[in-house]
């Protein structure tokens, strides 16, 4: 339960992440995270217009904290560029072999908002993405390789596409085998003759 002294938006925001996380947005009625956030109705009205401005706000507040890991994972793994991108794909198995693991947040989301293309929650999923696109393409650049837009988006798919395998099978192996294969397709990269060098 949230503390009281929490300002109130950050603790219905708080109170709805943990519900949508674990149940779904649409099993979660707007009654059940003003009762978790200690607050009425009509406060959560207050400071959402609608259930769909709050589904926003917890994608919005997932969005710094998981780059913010994922930058964590990287620098903090030994070894060079292909061992620090993979070290993010181990980190994730370990999190996805934890009982509460319920996937990827962005993901869960977008597939239960599949036929609302237009939703705030959406864009906020696909700028996210982006921005680990962006960040992964940013590093390969700066290591000379010939084309990072497209082995950032290799790694991209790789990461969600391991997401979705390990929700299915309840399996985090499969997240480990993807950084493997992260890291072979960085190490290919490095190593092509048209690789600038800095």
């Amino acid at each position: 339960m949230p503390r009281p002294s929490e300002p109130t938006r950050a603790r219905i925001v708080q109170a709805a992440s943990a519900l949508f996380y674990n149940e779904g947005i649409r099993r979660v009625s707007v009654d059940e995270v003003a009762a978790k956030a200690g607050l009425t109705k009509r406060t959560l009205y207050y400071h959402f217009k609608s259930k769909d401005d709050l589904v926003a706000a917890y994608l919005a507040a997932r969005d710094q904290p998981n780059l913010a890991l994922f930058r964590t994972w990287f620098a903090e793994a030994e070894g060079g560029l292909p061992a620090k991108v993979e070290a993010i794909f181990r980190n994730l198995a370990r999190s996805a072999r934890h009982p509460k693991w319920k996937g990827c947040g962005f993901l869960r989301t977008s597939a239960e908002l599949a036929n609302m293309p237009g939703h705030p929650a959406i864009r906020i999923g696909a700028a996210h993405k982006k921005k680990f696109e962006d960040w992964l393409r940013a590093i390969f650049a700066e290591q000379g390789i010939a084309d990072p837009l497209k082995l950032a988006r290799q790694i991209l798919l790789l990461l969600d596409g391991s997401f979705a395998v390990v929700q299915l099978h309840r399996d985090a192996s499969y997240m480990e085998t993807a950084g493997e294969a992260a890291r072979t397709l960085i190490e290919t990269a490095l190593k092509k003759p048209g690789r600038k060098r800095g």
